[in-house]
């Protein structure tokens, strides 16, 4: 999701697709890693043979074609695969929205249907077109039943705000927001970035397993410890900003890929991460904004 303006070079281009915590993103990193190592070939040549290397014909990778006779990924590839998938995602979700009030089944077996296929996805060593588009039509049915649930009990059901419709704005305007600041350079994914996400995402990942549990108890009226005071509030704020972050790390892991010249077909891999994050930040956003409207 972004343009030709985000390949900034660097002596090994797929590193940090390598390093991206996103494990969606990552997966096929070791197979194209060769690729950017070619530039410690270039810095240890001779003038000859950097004339030999000049007068080559060009070498299959951005320019041409690479593994398998796919062409080179492109950001518009990215872009074209992510739209699909939330055209997708969309329609599924309105088909559940309107059938989850009879129907409320529909959002838990959903619910494990997108954790499977997320899985299978993220594990797959060959991109699967139908599996990711599966994916992204069963996540769709679990965020519109439960997107409905939610505007029912806290939102215009209840006679208080659209806390859907906000949970959606407040999504784009996050990607939209966190897209500009990596492309102006003001926010990139360093090294001591990476590692201080990877250690939130951890700590993030062990509270909301023990909040999960708590919640079964009545913890925090059914949320958790997110439903807890003051802290609970913290912690919903913390679970966006964390997911919007995670944004950055898959930005990322992109510019990495096409500077690496990975094929085409990976950029079905490539929106799938960004669909995954931005399911996380909606359903973040729409959690916090239920709390609050259930406080009013």
């Amino acid at each position: 999701m972004r343009a030709v303006t985000w390949l900034q070079g660097g002596s090994d281009p797929y590193r940090g697709a390598m390093d991206t915590r996103n494990p969606v993103l990552a997966r096929e990193a070791t197979q194209y890693a060769t690729f950017g190592k070619k530039s410690a070939a270039v810095q240890s040549a001779t003038p000859e043979e950097l004339q030999e290397m000049y007068d080559a014909p060009t070498a299959p990778g951005r320019a041409g074609r690479v593994l398998d006779g796919d062409r080179a990924l492109t950001i518009h590839d990215v872009i074209v695969r992510t739209a699909a998938m939330f055209v997708v995602l969309l329609a599924a979700a309105v088909v559940s929205w309107n059938l989850v009030q009879d129907n409320p089944w529909i959002v838990w077996v959903s619910l494990v249907g997108a954790l499977v296929l997320g899985i299978v996805n993220s594990v797959k060593r060959v991109v699967s077109v139908p599996l990711i588009l599966l994916y992204a039509a069963v996540e769709g049915l679990f965020l519109g039943g439960l997107s409905w649930l939610y505007d029912d009990i806290y939102g215009t059901g209840a006679g208080n705000a659209n806390i859907v419709g906000q949970a959606v704005f407040g999504t784009f305007f996050a990607f939209g927001v966190m897209l500009a600041l990596y492309a102006s350079g003001r926010l990139r994914a360093t090294p001591r970035f990476k590692k201080m996400m990877m250690v939130a995402l951890v700590s993030y990942l062990g509270i909301a397993v023990v909040s999960l549990i708590s919640a079964l108890f009545g913890v925090g009226e059914g949320w958790g410890f997110y439903g807890v005071g003051g802290i609970g509030i913290l912690l919903c704020v913390a679970g966006v900003g964390l997911a919007a972050f995670s944004l950055v790390l898959d930005f990322d892991a992109i510019e990495r890929m096409i500077a690496a010249g990975a094929p085409e077909r990976e950029a079905w891999r490539m929106a799938f991460g960004l669909v995954v994050t931005l399911v996380w930040l909606y359903l973040e956003l729409l959690r916090l904004l239920a709390i609050l409207q259930g406080r009013n």
